[in-house]
């Protein structure tokens, strides 16, 4: 059987990281739109049978109802797919989510946070969704799986080994639990980097966030596409988001001014595409302003300009100077002291002072 896997879409979220290039957050929107028709085409172009939507298909605070239509028409267009879906932490089943109160088209299964097998042809699916915007246990680690010799697959929304206090907020699961069970397939969604091909034989598949929502979540983005069988099953990861979240260094440490950052980054090869942070490093010999660059590089795409340097000069061989740059180290430093100032203020303060005693 054909199957597509895709997770953590959040339509109609904000964007709000994008917000200072004006339109981009609406465009962004329109791209998951995009991407949602680019699967569907997919799935009749390869006559799949099985499409699992596991979590964060949308955002509750923000999706409008002309979404959901425009979703569920798309749905409309494969009818020979059956859909099943799993209510994650954005988009939870609630009385007043749309997951209760639409009417979905007919090839679509919600499940809530009842565990549920369903059968459809000659497989068995087994599913569990949010009931609110936390979950703390789902059980779905002991789940006794009724015909072990067929085709069995579990679909919930959840954190893997999470040891801290908030992944054990969003149905925290444990893999060696879940290997030992007899699923052959475990469509998860929460976590946005792909994970599907760490380990030999691997079962355990996030597909990662559809399309990218920010700088933490770099690389490729897009959805798993399958076939299985009973002790077979072989998966390919589909690019589907069109743009790439890029990071991109600059060593300052031999450059004099914040002219010379501009020009540099001016310079740089980027693709129109994609979106990216530009990471000054190195050691800084002035003061670098970092809203007089944004303000002045001319380039739509770069939507971030991070400050990574360190202060190039020693402070304390300047402290022992004779003279009124010395003087005013000298007083700051024991100003630090007494008020117990931060070390990178007082770092900034300092490199302030000096540009003025130039």
């Amino acid at each position: 059987m054909k199957f597509v896997h895709f997770a953590d879409l959040h339509l109609d979220t904000k964007f709000e990281s994008l917000n200072q290039i004006d339109g981009l957050p609406a465009k962004r929107r329109l791209e998951q739109r995009k991407a949602l028709r680019k699967i569907i085409e997919y799935i009749k172009e390869n006559e799949v049978e099985l499409l699992l939507i596991s979590g964060d298909l949308y955002e509750h605070k923000y999706i409008r109802k002309s979404s959901i239509e425009y979703l569920n028409n798309l749905f409309k267009e494969i009818p020979e797919t059956q859909i099943f879906i799993t209510p994650g932490n954005h988009d939870p089943y609630l009385t007043n989510s749309f997951y209760s109160t639409f009417k979905w088209n007919e090839n679509v299964y919600i499940f809530k946070d009842d565990i549920e097998k369903i059968d459809y042809k000659n497989v068995h699916i087994y599913g569990f969704g949010f009931a609110g915007f936390y979950c703390e246990e789902s059980n779905v680690e002991d789940i006794e799986i009724e015909e072990p010799n067929e085709i069995n697959i579990l679909i919930t929304h959840g954190s893997l080994d999470g040891g801290n206090d908030e992944f054990r907020e969003y149905n925290p699961l444990n893999s060696s639990k879940l290997r030992k069970t007899d699923f052959d397939y475990i469509a998860l969604g929460h976590i946005h980097k792909p994970y599907y091909k760490e380990e030999k034989n691997q079962k355990i598949i996030y597909p990662g966030s559809t399309i990218s929502l920010g700088f933490d979540e770099l690389g490729e983005h897009g959805i798993i596409a399958g076939k299985i069988e009973k002790g077979k099953i072989s998966i390919n990861f589909i690019k589907i988001d069109e743009r790439e979240y890029v990071e991109k260094e600059l060593d300052i440490s031999k450059f004099s001014s914040n002219e010379e950052i501009i020009e540099n980054i001016q310079k740089t090869k980027l693709n129109e595409n994609n979106l990216y942070k530009i990471i000054l490093k190195g050691k800084r010999q002035f003061i670098i302003d970092i809203d007089e660059i944004k303000k002045l590089v001319e380039i739509d795409n770069i939507v971030k300009i991070k400050d990574n340097t360190v202060l190039g000069m020693d402070i304390n061989k300047l402290a022992t100077e004779k003279n009124i740059k010395g003087a005013f180290i000298r007083r700051m430093m024991e100003r630090q002291k007494l008020e117990g100032l931060d070390e990178e203020f007082m770092e900034k303060a300092i490199e302030i002072g000096l540009e003025v005693l130039k």
